[in-house]
């Protein structure tokens, strides 16, 4: 049981520049959600980090709305956050895979993506992981988020050249 086990969780980076993320989240089930975003808020405040907030109507336009903010707006990076409940159809499947793939295709393109967007079974799952004060998955998001804009200003400006090195 996922309960009983203890994870490691990476220490939060230490930013010695400003950092601004975009929160993007679908509040259909409107409780869960903010959790999600409580639980952001503070993890990125705890990395003095800056935050912006955006709804989008649900889990399959949220990365649309982070692909939209990372071609017009300037973001370090963003925190996608909603929940999926299964329901009776195959809608959830789709839904699910679709803004996975989605969020992680953004994310090979290079945009600094925490992906908060909960699948689970029923409405006490979802509860119990955005739950700030429990499984905190919001703050989990954001924290991956801030990690990956850490990685990518450490290595901002290397390249690894063309051709024949000396």
């Amino acid at each position: 049981m996922a309960s009983t086990e203890t994870h490691y969780t990476l220490p939060l980076p230490v930013f010695d520049k400003p950092v601004k993320l975009l929160i993007v989240v679908a509040p259909y089930y409107k409780d869960i959600a903010d959790d999600l975003v409580a639980g952001a808020r503070a993890v990125a405040a705890a990395c003095g980090a800056d935050c912006d907030l955006i709804e989008v109507p649900g889990a399959l336009e949220v990365p649309t709305a982070i692909a939209i903010a990372e071609r017009q707006a300037k973001y370090d990076g963003y925190v996608a956050l909603g929940c999926v409940i299964r329901g009776e159809t195959t809608h959830y499947d789709t839904v699910c895979n679709d803004s996975s793939r989605a969020i992680s295709l953004l994310g090979l393109q290079g945009a600094c993506i925490g992906n908060g967007i909960l699948t689970v079974e029923n409405k006490p799952q979802a509860a119990v992981r955005a739950d700030p004060a429990g499984q905190n998955k919001g703050g989990g998001a954001a924290a991956a988020a801030l990690h990956l804009i850490a990685l990518s200003r450490k290595w901002a400006g290397q390249t690894k050249g063309i051709g024949f090195r000396a």
